[in-house]
């Protein structure tokens, strides 16, 4: 059983297998926050600044439709790379730079399944929460999970290092490199994604 991903329009279009799933988690990190503005899409954001995410293996990540919609940003020259559908800026994935760090932050925005199918499969979201001490308002931490949950994103990150696994395409072409050039805001334009606090809401 595969979870359908889709973006906004349609037509981007995928599937995740549950299997490569590590942990569903809520970021509250500004850079997430700073991502979603620049997406300028409403609701990609909880009400306390949080980002719906789920941690996996990229090679569980499948586009089947829509590979010439794919765009990517970074906030800066050295960030993550993220990977949005240039036609409708609904975010699909965010990934290292280096494509044997084995390793993707899929939004659950982009999942086609209702919620209670979600919560199922994934897990209730808020159970683990990254950078609680950014959030826009009082969040609930999760001191006694997460160590476990990073430690087990670590350990599957290193034994496909270890055996030489890379993220591929369509994110990445065969010599690892990214397959789109990523778009990096200014200084000025990242100083204005870290400003807004409504935006994205």
């Amino acid at each position: 059983m595969t979870i359908a991903l889709r973006c906004r329009c349609g037509q981007v279009q995928g599937r995740i297998d549950p299997a490569g799933i590590h942990a569903r988690a809520t970021c509250y990190c500004r850079d997430c926050r700073a991502y979603a503005r620049y997406l300028a899409r409403p609701g990609l954001l909880d009400a306390a600044g949080g980002t719906d995410v789920v941690a996996m293996a990229p090679g569980a990540l499948h586009i089947d439709a829509g590979v010439d919609q794919l765009a990517c940003m970074s906030l800066g020259p050295r960030g993550l790379l993220r990977w949005y559908a240039g036609c409708c800026r609904t975010p699909l994935a965010s990934m290292s730079r280096n494509a044997r760090m084995y390793y993707a932050s899929v939004p659950v925005a982009c999942l086609d399944a209702p919620a209670q199918a979600l919560d199922a499969t994934l897990g209730p979201p808020g159970r683990i929460v990254f950078a609680p001490d950014s959030a826009t308002a009082p969040v609930r931490a999760t001191r006694l999970r997460l160590p476990g949950v990073v430690a087990r994103i670590g350990l599957h990150a290193l034994v496909a290092r270890l055996r030489g696994r890379c993220v591929g395409a369509p994110f990445f072409d065969p010599d690892g490199r990214p397959s789109r050039a990523p778009e990096v805001p200014s200084m000025q334009q990242r100083a204005q994604l870290e400003r807004d606090p409504d935006a994205a809401r």
